[in-house]
């Protein structure tokens, strides 16, 4: 049995119709991770052999328009994985003090333009409200030096990651959930994380090492270092080219006997 979790009803929609074939060995809830343990509990299950976290943004959700998660991409500054609850990126960039919004971009990007970009949000919104991904990008750019438009990773990718992690509260309760999960594991069950920048994996690194060091330790690390994809794994799916894998395993209960 599979319990999937995701908080986009679109995409347990899609998963809900791409494997119907597999009957009640899916369940599909639309939800957060950090409510893991909630629910189990209503499906009836104490314990599981495998945790799988998938962290970021998905392929469908930057690809349409509508979503605003892509600077590629023509559309409103919306940015929510939940569209039912919460506030929009649009919300954030127009209400947010010069201030907040900079810690928002160094903090959650590690943009090192953070402040200038942050300014020239501010100077733009006392014009007119910064709604669309076209603007956002446009400011972006009038706000960073040329040399900085020409590097390896697109100028505006930090900045969108930064407000993207703040409007869905992202790394919030991402140490929790690992630990939760961990706590739900059967002896000899493993947890696997997917991470796609720095902050998560930093995250899941520094919270795996937690959980495997002292008397009480309760995982064992089988990754080391993160796993990266191969060359023709990047070449077949280009995204994949930042994904991190780890891997933990729950250590064998052992009792005197």
């Amino acid at each position: 049995m599979v319990i999937g979790l995701d908080k986009d009803f679109q995409a347990i929609d899609f998963c809900r119709r791409r494997l119907n074939r597999f009957g009640d060995r899916i369940v599909l809830r639309q939800g957060n991770y950090r409510d893991l343990k909630s629910h189990l509990a209503e499906t009836g299950i104490a314990k599981v052999d495998g945790v799988l976290f998938d962290f970021g943004v998905s392929s469908p959700q930057l690809d349409d328009p509508s979503r605003g998660f892509s600077f590629r991409r023509e559309g409103p500054l919306d940015m929510r994985m939940d569209q039912t609850m919460g506030k929009t990126a649009t919300d954030l960039v127009n209400r947010s003090s010069e201030h907040e919004l900079a810690d928002i971009i160094f903090q959650y990007g590690e943009e090192r333009y953070a402040r200038r970009i942050a300014r020239a949000i501010v100077q733009e919104r006392q014009c007119r409200p910064v709604e669309t991904t076209g603007a956002l990008v446009s400011i972006i750019a009038r706000s960073v030096p040329g040399s900085y438009r020409h590097g390896r990773i697109h100028w505006a990718t930090r900045t969108f990651q930064a407000l993207r992690i703040a409007v869905n509260h992202e790394l919030d309760f991402l140490e929790s959930s690992l630990r939760d999960a961990t706590e739900v594991l059967a002896s000899g069950g493993r947890i696997c994380t997917i991470s796609f920048h720095s902050l998560e994996d930093r995250i899941v690194k520094h919270t795996f090492r937690s959980l495997s060091q002292g008397p009480e330790a309760t995982l064992s690390i089988l990754t080391k270092k993160p796993v990266f994809p191969s060359k023709t794994e990047c070449e077949a799916n280009p995204r994949s080219r930042s994904a991190k894998l780890r891997v933990a395993e729950r250590q064998q209960k052992t009792g005197l006997s």
